[in-house]
């Protein structure tokens, strides 16, 4: 996947957060960013990568950010993987 495309995907994800009050306050709260941040952070791969770390964390958040976009459940991983940091090891 082309880092264009992957930030897509994670733009998805950032709009399906902010339309879900109770998935953006835990995101804000998870990530320590605050509201005033998400348009610079919209533009900063680095925390697209983060938006989609969050997403990634469930099961249950993949599908249903899968279900209401129509991504396939593997999108987002791959997306991840193609954003900053996203190269890194997992070691769980």
């Amino acid at each position: 996947m082309k880092r264009d495309q992957a930030e897509a995907v994670a733009l998805q994800a950032l709009g399906w957060l902010i339309g879900r009050d109770d998935r953006m306050a835990a995101f804000l709260s998870w990530s320590g960013a605050g509201p005033e941040a998400l348009a610079a952070g919209a533009r900063d791969p680095a925390f697209l990568g983060c938006v989609l770390d969050y997403v990634l964390q469930s099961d249950d958040q993949v599908i249903d950010f899968c279900d209401a976009t129509g991504l396939p459940y593997g999108l987002p991983a791959q997306a991840r993987a193609a954003l900053p940091g996203g190269d890194l090891p997992h070691w769980t």
